[in-house]
């Protein structure tokens, strides 16, 4: 009786391999895929062609082994019109310029969406990956995700990760500083604007709500929390809903400052005078903060410090050999700006 045989296991398709097929050396991969050096447009058209007919995926290592300068830094973000993620990618185009990086952004639709687009990412010639709530999480501990190879950094998490660079604040210490404050002004009855439970972040800082009600005597019942999507418009639909309880909350507190201007634009339809009637605060200090009417009192995310950080951060770890050393977690400070709003 003949045995069967275990199918082996296919061989990782190296750069070194497509250089063989193109007929080209694997500096001349490596410059295609960085855009470096003097190439023809005929030789690149080979080396393309290779690459997708073994199925070639670069990874940082494979750069580092032909002396090539690791370049990219893909950025994987929400697709959500929020201020905080506009500063995220202005302060990323800014920092990498800043570094001699290039910066390639793509947004996924939903966390089941971000490993792929990871994955597009590299195609793409990523070296690193930089990433937003809540894509970290939901990556970090995938074996897939680890077999891409590639340096990561996370800002704005809530929590370290054990296979990803973190650069954060401690959000459950800044949501309860600005709750704090309102209790502190005789605001007994305050309501939260959460962000998405999928996000880290955001369940720390409806923690941070409630730990500083409670050092208040204050409880926060269910009917006074509100899931928001870190959006204006969501903004709106949780202060409407908020704000015809038979006892509508004194004051608000958003998660971050896009849901805060929609608190703001509800109250003020409704005829209610700001601060007195109600008390609005946010959270990031973007530029919305300043922008809407009363200034808003807000939790200041340092996302400039926080990017260039997590940038220098992926170098470094680019430089280094791969898996050397558990990856840094940064926490940086933050600031309780307090402005007419509260």
């Amino acid at each position: 009786m003949q045995r069967s045989r275990r199918p082996r296991e296919r061989a990782r398709v190296t750069i070194k391999d497509v250089a063989q097929k193109a007929g080209v050396s694997a500096m001349t991969v490596s410059n295609v895929f960085n855009g470096t050096g003097k190439f023809s447009a005929q030789t690149r058209e080979r080396v393309m062609a290779a690459i997708t007919a073994l199925g070639y995926v670069p990874s940082s290592a494979a750069r580092r082994l032909v002396g090539a300068t690791p370049a990219r830094v893909g950025l994987l973000y929400a697709g959500v019109d929020s201020m905080f993620i506009h500063a995220v990618l202005a302060a990323a185009a800014v920092a990498s310029a800043e570094r001699g990086l290039q910066l390639i952004t793509r947004k996924a639709g939903s966390p089941a969406e971000a490993l792929e687009v990871a994955r597009a990412l590299q195609r793409s010639g990523a070296d690193a990956l930089l990433l937003l709530p809540p894509f970290d999480t939901a990556l970090s501990g995938s074996p897939a995700f680890a077999a891409l190879g590639l340096a990561t950094a996370s800002i704005a998490t809530a929590a370290p990760l054990p296979d990803m660079i973190t650069v954060r604040i401690d959000n459950r210490a800044a949501s309860y500083a600005v709750t704090e404050r309102l209790a502190a002004k005789g605001r007994r009855r305050i309501a939260v604007i959460a962000g998405p439970r999928d996000h880290s972040d955001s369940v720390e800082r409806l923690e941070g709500c409630r730990a500083a009600l409670a050092a208040h005597g204050l409880s926060l019942p269910e009917e006074l929390v509100v899931e928001g999507r870190f959006t204006f418009e969501s903004g709106l639909a949780a202060t409407e809903r908020l704000l015809t309880l038979a006892e509508p909350p004194d004051a608000i507190v958003a998660a971050n400052d896009d849901m805060a201007a929609g608190a703001l634009w509800v109250a003020h339809r409704r005829g209610l005078a700001l601060p007195r009637d109600l008390a609005v605060a946010g959270f990031d200090d973007t530029l919305l903060a300043t922008r809407v009417w009363p200034p808003l009192t807000t939790v200041r995310q340092p996302i400039d410090r926080m990017t260039g950080r997590a940038l220098d951060l992926l170098l470094d770890a680019l430089r280094r050999p791969p898996g050397e050393g558990p990856p840094a977690d940064v926490l940086e400070a933050y600031d309780l700006v307090e402005r007419a709003s509260a």
